[in-house]
């Protein structure tokens, strides 16, 4: 199994390094055409890596089947993380040719990060059986807060923490410098506002990982499988967010969708059919016999059902956010003054 991690980590190397160095190697705008293209290619890869699972892992079917419910649950998560990411772009008016750079550099350090939270935690869940239960509840909680949150909740820009960590450590330019994260302005370093960016974007990820990869081990505790489904949702997210990131008010239900998910998922971690039922009940035989292929079919289900709904409601009753324009900038940054030029 050591092989398999070594190849799939350096497969993921090789399509990084093709991905700045050859395809991005210049700063442009992600065009809908392009980040389509990219978006189809990593579903693509991921179909592939899945259907392959069963010729090489000893459980299987069993284990493509845990990868693609995992893989479409981070996948699905990671929308709420592609809106906020959209807001923070705006608040600080990042030019659309630098956008890219920000994500790629951030992936790398959401991989770095969600690599070790999901090694972390499948040791806690082999040390501590229990912990699964703590995963549970929380989802659930994290389920119920996600439904009924309002658009108070959302992250603020101006309020994060990284924002007066970075300036409290070194200077930050109030001028972008190309799709540098750092300048020198007389002999003195400076971090621009794009490093400031990612940055946040970077403590963002880290927060919505926080539901994802709980949300994950409720459906494996695979590590290889939790890992490879997390990595491919990850991959696919910059060409998400070029993709869905002007339309994400036309998804009005997707958050919804997402919380009755959680919640599910929340339910069956807890395993109460073990509790309430004998063990050999019909019932409770069939839950754990199918229980993969059950998970499945409520994810791709609810998702489903949520995304239907939201394009019928914004066809007969559209708001002006389902427009796919640019959410309205506030009148002044912390960072960035839009009545300067960037740095020559």
């Amino acid at each position: 199994m050591l092989w398999f991690w070594i190849g799939f980590v350096a497969f993921v190397l090789v399509m990084l390094a093709l991905d700045l160095g050859v395809f991005h190697r210049e700063a442009h705008t992600v065009s809908f055409k392009e980040s389509a293209v990219w978006v189809s290619i990593w579903v693509a890869l991921a179909v592939v890596f899945g259907a392959c699972i069963p010729f090489y892992h000893e459980h299987g079917t069993k284990a493509a089947i845990e990868f693609f419910t995992g893989y479409i649950l981070e996948q699905s998560l990671s929308m709420d993380n592609v809106f906020v990411i959209a807001l923070i772009f705006a608040y600080f008016r990042v030019p659309q040719q630098y956008q890219h750079r920000v994500l790629f550099w951030g992936i790398i350090g959401v991989l770095v990060m969600r690599g070790a939270m999901i090694g972390i935690g499948a040791q806690l869940i082999n040390q501590f059986h229990w912990i699964l239960y703590v995963f549970g509840a929380f989802l659930i909680y994290t389920g119920f807060k996600m439904a009924f949150a309002g658009e108070e909740d959302d992250i603020a820009p101006d309020q994060n923490f990284v924002v007066r960590l970075v300036k409290r450590f070194i200077p930050v330019h109030t001028q972008f410098d190309g799709q540098n994260f750092f300048t020198r302005i007389d002999g003195k370093l400076f971090a621009t506002p794009l490093f400031v960016v990612l940055m946040i974007v970077e403590t963002t990820d880290l927060i919505f990982a926080v539901d994802s990869i709980p949300a994950i081990f409720g459906v494996t505790t695979d590590s290889f499988i939790v890992f490879t489904s997390n990595v491919f949702a990850v991959l696919g997210l910059r060409s998400l967010y070029f993709l869905l990131a002007g339309a994400m008010g036309l998804f009005r239900y997707l958050k919804l969708g997402l919380s009755i998910v959680l919640i599910f998922v929340g339910v069956k971690m807890l395993e109460l059919h073990h509790h309430l039922l004998p063990h050999d009940h019909p019932v409770a035989h069939f839950l754990d016999e199918y229980k993969h292929t059950i998970s499945l079919s409520v994810i791709v289900g609810v998702l489903t059902i949520s995304v239907i709904a939201s394009l019928i409601a914004a066809k007969h009753d559209p708001h002006p956010e389902a427009s796919g324009e640019e959410p309205a900038l506030p009148p002044d940054s912390p960072l960035v003054d839009p009545t300067t030029d960037p740095i020559p």
